[in-house]
This record gives C-alpha cells, sequence and structure tokens, in this order.
C-alpha cells in the first residue's frame, strides 16, 4: 500500500510539473511602456484604408497631450479621462467616410509579438495598452507606443520616433 501512495504521488507531482511547463504560457508583463493599439472592422480594403485615417487622427488628437506626460501614469490618467474624446474622433472619421459602426476606447493589459520602432525593440509580452475597436474590431490592426512617445511626435502625417527617457537621459548627462 505505501508502494502505491509513493507512485500515485509521483504521477501526480510529475503531472503538475509537466502542467506547469507545457500548458502556460510565460511572458514578461512590460509595465514602463504605454501601447496604442487600433483594431478594424474587418480586413476589407476600405475598412483597412479607413483605420489608417482614424489612426492619423487620433495621434494627432493626443500628440500635443501626450507630449506634456513625463511618465506613464501621467499618460495612462490623461488617456483615461480622454476614452470619449477618442471614441468622438474615432467616430467622426467613421461617420466622414461613410462607415455607420462606431468605435469602442478602453485601457487594458494585452499580449503583443515583438516589435520594433527604429533602435528600440519591445520584446514579445503582456503590455498596457489604449485598445480602439473600429465596428467589430475583427480585422488588422496598427499598433505603435504612447509612452515613452516612440510614434507621437510632429505635426500632421509626418511622425518620427523618439523616446521621452532616452531626452531625460541625454539631457541629464549634457
Amino acid at each position: 500500500m505505501k508502494k502505491i501512495c509513493v507512485s500515485l504521488t509521483l504521477i501526480l507531482l510529475i503531472a503538475l510539473s509537466a502542467s506547469a511547463l507545457f500548458g502556460k504560457e510565460d511572458y514578461q508583463v512590460y509595465n514602463e511602456y504605454l501601447r496604442i493599439h487600433i483594431r478594424a472592422d474587418s480586413n476589407e480594403k476600405e475598412a483597412q484604408a479607413v483605420k489608417y485615417k482614424v489612426k492619423d487622427a487620433v495621434v494627432a488628437y493626443l500628440t500635443p497631450y501626450i507630449a506634456e506626460c513625463d511618465t506613464k501614469s501621467k499618460a495612462e490618467n490623461m488617456i483615461e479621462s480622454r476614452l470619449s474624446e477618442i471614441e468622438a474622433v474615432a467616430d467622426r472619421i467613421l461617420c466622414e467616410q461613410g462607415f455607420t459602426y462606431k468605435s469602442r476606447a478602453k485601457i487594458n493589459t494585452e499580449k503583443f509579438p515583438t516589435r520594433s520602432y527604429g533602435e528600440y525593440t519591445l520584446e514579445e509580452g503582456y503590455y498596457d495598452a489604449l485598445i480602439l475597436e473600429l465596428g467589430s474590431g475583427n480585422g488588422d490592426n496598427w499598433w505603435c507606443v504612447v509612452y515613452p512617445p516612440l510614434c507621437f511626435t510632429g505635426t500632421g502625417a509626418h511622425y518620427a520616433y523618439r523616446s521621452k527617457i532616452l531626452e531625460i537621459v541625454r539631457n541629464f548627462f549634457g
């Protein structure tokens, strides 16, 4: 009887260890970044085209506010307080382009793949993000980084990659 109990205990431990190793995704959570993720309604040509028009309008709307944020927390709070305005900007573009569906904005923690922005690479993992779904949100998407502002500089349709953190470090060391 003792051998059976020991054998069952060993089998149980092996099974639990195997499920922990193979059944669970092990991705890093990156708390120092705030990303933006705009999801198109579908992969139809028109839905993808309007996604980029919405992106341009939302980035133009947020850029002056993001420029004033010197921490991720401030950027997140600023966006959280303007979710309805972000939706209004997106909905205006959707309406102007003849779409009847609306947008939904929220801040959420989601998994992103590895992505490079100029000289910066963000590894695959979980990031806090402004999620903007257009219509069903089932189409291909566009994403970038709100804080540090790697895609929120410049004016009009011309955006340059920059890092607020790198600027602070460079200013500190002269």
